[in-house]
């Protein structure tokens, strides 16, 4: 979800309803001014967060309200920038000392992360990577040696976003994953019915939706965390 919008105070009430749900990990979003690899629904929930100027502090200071109430899985999901003026070893530590996981950094390059994962080694901090259909067998193999908690498998070439039909592609990248890696693989960009919910159980130990939840969001002012949770039931059958 995107955190801040549409402000702090819902998105907790968001993440706890979602993990109460059934949500076995919470990707907490930084909104960026510039989210190239999203779609229309999460831009648009950037900028709604950033006109109420939520930072890095906050969605940090957010997971640690989080944390206080939940032992779900907790995930930073940023753009490089507002980590970068942090600093790895800074961000690493105020992550820590909050209660997160991890972090997945959607546009740091795999051959430029060296001190970022040792920053997030040394505070005992899973770092997550991105895999994507076009990846060749190399970077494959360097994707699955850098992460560690689980690696995210791309569905599709794009940005995210909701969509009807799901590609084959996902199935296919799992299956080239598996040669490199015995971690869980989670699967994401386009998940929104239950139907895709249950296929990606087939060959993948989890789903990312994340643009369907903040579209339930954007619809439900006033409702939100409500909503959310009843949408999450509805993706995993029902689970208490």
């Amino acid at each position: 979800m995107t955190c801040g919008d549409p402000d702090l105070a819902t998105t907790l009430e968001i993440s706890l309803a979602a993990i109460n749900a059934g949500a076995d990990v919470i990707e907490l979003g930084v909104p960026f001014s510039d989210p190239l690899a999203d779609g229309p629904v999460i831009q648009r929930a950037s900028q709604r967060a950033l006109h109420g100027d939520t930072s890095l502090r906050d969605v940090l200071e957010l997971a640690a309200k989080v944390r206080k109430q939940s032992d779900g899985g907790l995930i930073i999901f940023s753009y490089l920038n507002p980590i970068m003026r942090v600093g790895w070893a800074r961000f690493a530590g105020d992550a820590k000392q909050a209660g997160v996981d991890g972090a997945l950094i959607t546009d740091l390059p795999i051959e430029e992360s060296s001190d970022y994962r040792h920053a997030m080694q040394k505070s005992g901090l899973a770092t997550v990577f991105l895999a994507a259909p076009t990846s060749p067998e190399k970077r494959l193999k360097e994707i699955a040696t850098a992460s560690n908690g689980f690696v995210y498998a791309i569905s599709r070439t794009g940005v995210t976003g909701a969509r009807r039909q799901f590609p084959d592609d996902a199935r296919k990248l799992v299956g080239r994953l598996r040669k490199y890696t015995k971690l869980p693989v989670a699967v994401g960009f386009g998940i929104s019915t239950p139907e895709q919910f249950a296929s990606i159980g087939e060959f993948a130990e989890a789903a990312v939706v994340g643009s369907a939840i903040v579209e339930t969001v954007e619809r439900n002012p006033g409702d939100e965390a409500k909503a959310v949770a009843k949408f999450v039931r509805m993706l995993v059958g029902g689970r208490k």
